[in-house]
C-alpha cells in the first residue's frame, strides 16, 4: 500500500515538473504567432485554425464557472488569459499574481491588470456574497443586533469591534485600512466610498 502511494505521489511530481518544462518552452514569440491580444478591449482571438471549434479569428479560451477566470490552452498548457497577457506584453511570467483592477476577472483590458503580491490581490477582492452591508470587511451580527467590523491581514482575521450603527463600522474599517496600506492595494475601497458618499470623508 505505502508502494503505491508513492508511486502515485511520483508520477504526480513528474507530471507537474513536465508542466513547468513546457511552460519554459512556451516562447512570447509563439504565442504571438497563435494569438492575437487587443491591450484595449482585453479580448483574445486565434490567428490560426485550432480545430473545428476554434478557428481563425475566434474568441479564444473560456471562462471558467467556478473561478470566473478566462483560461486559455496554449501548446497544450492551459493558461490564466490575465497572466498570458502578462506574457504577452512583456516578454516574462509574472512571479507573482495579475490582479484585476475592477476586480472584473473577465476583463484583460492592459490597462486594468497589474502584477500584485498574493495578499495584495486578495486585498482587493468584492463582498461576500452573504455581506448585506455592501462594504468589506462589515457585517452585521444578528445574535448581538450590531454592526461587526475586521480586516485579514497576513491571512489574519484582525477583529476591529462591534459597533451600534453601521457608520462607525465602517469608519473604524477604513481606518484599518489606512493603517495597514490596503489603500495601496484596493483600487476602490468599498469602506472609503460609502463613507465619501455620505460626505463624511
Amino acid at each position: 500500500m505505502a508502494v503505491n502511494t508513492l508511486s502515485k505521489k511520483t508520477v504526480e511530481i513528474k507530471n507537474c515538473l513536465s508542466c513547468v518544462e513546457k511552460k519554459k518552452k512556451l516562447t512570447q514569440a509563439r504565442v504571438k504567432e497563435l494569438l492575437n491580444y487587443n491591450p484595449k478591449s482585453g479580448v483574445w482571438t486565434w490567428k490560426v485554425n485550432k480545430s473545428v471549434r476554434a478557428k481563425k479569428g475566434d474568441i479564444a479560451g473560456h471562462v471558467n464557472s467556478r473561478d470566473g477566470y478566462r483560461r486559455i490552452n496554449v501548446d497544450q498548457n492551459m493558461l490564466k488569459s490575465s497572466r498570458l497577457a502578462w506574457f504577452y506584453m512583456e516578454g516574462y511570467w509574472p512571479e507573482q499574481d495579475v490582479d484585476h483592477i475592477d476586480r472584473d476577472r473577465t476583463n484583460d483590458r492592459w490597462s486594468n491588470l497589474r502584477h500584485v503580491s498574493r495578499q495584495c490581490n486578495i486585498r482587493n477582492s468584492n463582498t461576500q456574497s452573504n455581506n448585506k452591508t455592501g462594504v468589506v470587511g462589515v457585517f452585521w451580527d444578528r445574535h448581538r443586533k450590531k454592526f461587526m467590523a475586521y480586516i485579514a491581514v497576513n491571512n489574519k482575521r484582525v477583529y476591529l469591534g462591534r459597533f451600534t450603527n453601521i457608520i462607525k463600522a465602517v469608519k473604524a474599517r477604513w481606518e484599518a485600512e489606512k493603517k495597514y496600506s490596503f489603500p495601496n492595494c484596493i483600487s476602490s475601497s468599498t469602506a472609503y466610498r460609502y463613507l465619501k458618499e455620505k460626505e463624511l470623508i
